[in-house]
């Protein structure tokens, strides 16, 4: 599904279930006594990015988590993994062809109460009604969390630092794209482009930046 989203030569790799991984030692040790949901998303999407990697035409390495828990990829490499029930997910790219990416999966459902308003600035809930009139069967208010997310992982390894929620202004179009607008007046970028999908009841948020 998401190589719908994302332009060649990404590599992308997805899964449905959770195949047995051997992980590196020191990935094993990232994960401590984390339960076993925890442990699948992490080996699952570790088995993902090896394949992507090979994709790439680069060897197998151990991808370990940053401090604010950004997936440290292999020099050369950019990238962004995502998970969620059922769905795993990495997409990989040479630094010389895209600067950065930002993927993000969530069930296709409302996302809980309070969501929205803890997510969204003013002018975000404002466009959720004409949205939800649009196309009812789309839960906007879940896409636009997503979006969110897949901003925030484009942005981090290129700024290095945080971006909350109410730091970005995000337009859904119906059509399948999205507009995401940087409010911070010292960004080092002013904004992302991005598409989404629904599909099997998961959607799907993507940004792509050529390098």
């Amino acid at each position: 599904m998401l190589e719908k989203l994302l332009p060649p030569p990404i590599a992308v790799v997805e899964r449905n279930d959770d195949p047995e991984v051997d992980l590196y030692p020191e990935e094993a040790a990232v994960l401590g006594n984390a339960v076993d949901k925890r442990r699948r998303e992490f080996s699952t999407a570790r088995w993902c990015a090896r394949e992507a990697l090979k994709v790439l035409g680069l060897p197998p390495a151990p991808i370990l988590p940053g401090p604010k828990r950004e997936p440290l990829w292999p020099p050369g490499v950019v990238g962004a993994i995502t998970h969620c029930t059922g769905y795993r997910a990495v997409a990989l790219a040479h630094a010389s062809d895209f600067s950065t990416i930002g993927i993000d999966a969530e069930p296709h459902a409302p996302a809980p109460d309070g969501v929205l308003k803890a997510i969204a600035i003013q002018a975000e809930q404002d466009r959720m009604a004409d949205l939800a009139a649009t196309d009812p069967a789309v839960c906007w208010d879940r896409l636009l969390f997503s979006a969110k997310e897949s901003v925030y992982k484009a942005w981090f390894p290129v700024a290095q630092r945080w971006l909350g929620f109410e730091d970005a202004d995000i337009t859904l179009d119906p059509s399948g794209t999205f507009e995401a607008r940087i409010l911070l007046a010292d960004a080092p970028v002013s904004g992302y482009s991005g598409q989404w999908l629904v599909r099997d009841g998961i959607l799907l948020t993507a940004i792509a930046v050529p390098a």
